[in-house]
């Protein structure tokens, strides 16, 4: 089994929030982004991968997953899928919204009559960017219906984390149970050699047998070398060293990062390309060294100024 699964943010839609300086051929149909989509699906299987992570707000992508589950064939899959985020930009090159957030009892019971068709391989459901904002995780209606999911269908619950609250949201998510049995067992947390602070609430969520996923591992981008983000020279000099030390690219390096810190169930690879795949799997041939690892933690940013500078990026 690889650390490493597929994230279809990427692959799902035309736009995804990024760096990209370099302009794309062309502008993808629906078909022609469903036709490539499914050849990254069959390319990531052939590499090994196991699990696929999906969401509503991701375009197209749980209409391309449920109909390549049921093209392929494959019985050894998993899949995670999320409820909470609309995606409304209906592949227009320059639309006012991309995607609309509301974690309301109807959009919940709205999304999962579709996103059930990915069942028997949908194992994990979760919770779209769950904050303190939304008020989702104090919607009783709400969680009562994700615990029916739960005992019904034999899935786990989960959610996303995402900003400067993390480690609120996770406190808060560990304390909801039902007789004694907790509702979330699976977080996907934002965690990258910049933003590291959702290191504190790992023991806690190990301690009660939660398992983590990591989201936005490359930082959507900033890991690369950009003239844009001075900053981070120091972080590229080491990042490029060790890519170069072992004979790999820097977001095999940052993936590896993520693995070796934290040794989570998952890794996202939230790659656009097959080309982008086999890079990002070289995160598995190598381990990095315990100096290493201290030097990349070294690096981290503060919170506050990662997700203003997030809050600035494009979509591309």
């Amino acid at each position: 089994m690889t650390y490493i699964a597929l994230g279809m943010a990427a692959i799902g839609r035309p736009h995804y929030i990024n760096i990209k300086t370099i302009d794309s051929p062309k502008d993808l149909t629906k078909a022609e982004l469903h036709a490539h989509a499914t050849a990254v699906l069959d390319a990531a299987y052939a590499m090994g991968i196991r699990h696929i992570d999906t969401a509503p707000g991701y375009g197209i992508a749980e209409e391309i997953l449920i109909d390549w589950l049921r093209r392929s064939g494959h019985e050894d899959m998993t899949v995670s899928t999320k409820w909470g985020y609309t995606y409304t930009a209906n592949f227009e090159k320059n639309p006012l919204q991309h995607e609309v957030k509301e974690h309301s009892l109807h959009v919940l019971q709205q999304q999962w009559l579709y996103s059930r068709q990915l069942l028997p391989p949908l194992n994990m459901y979760q919770i779209h960017s769950a904050t303190s904002d939304s008020g989702v995780l104090n919607n009783q209606g709400v969680l009562d219906k994700l615990f029916e999911l739960k005992e019904q269908f034999g899935i786990e619950i989960g959610l996303t984390t995402s900003g400067l609250t993390q480690n609120a949201t996770i406190q808060q998510a560990l304390k909801i149970t039902n007789q004694g049995k907790p509702l979330f067992t699976i977080f996907q947390v934002t965690y990258n050699v910049f933003e590291q602070s959702i290191a504190d609430s790992v023991a806690l969520l190990k301690n009660q047998g939660a398992r983590i996923i990591i989201k936005e591992g490359l930082a959507n981008g900033r890991i690369f070398t950009c003239a844009d983000f001075p900053q981070y020279a120091p972080a590229y000099a080491l990042l490029e060293r060790l890519a170069g030390k072992y004979h790999v690219g820097v977001d095999a390096v940052a993936l590896r990062f993520c693995i070796d810190a934290l040794r989570p169930l998952y890794v996202l690879s939230g790659a656009a390309t097959i080309v982008q795949l086999k890079e990002n799997l070289l995160a598995e041939t190598f381990t990095l060294q315990s100096e290493e690892l201290e030097e990349l933690k070294s690096i981290h940013v503060a919170s506050e100024a990662y997700w203003n500078e997030r809050k600035q990026l494009k979509w591309n």
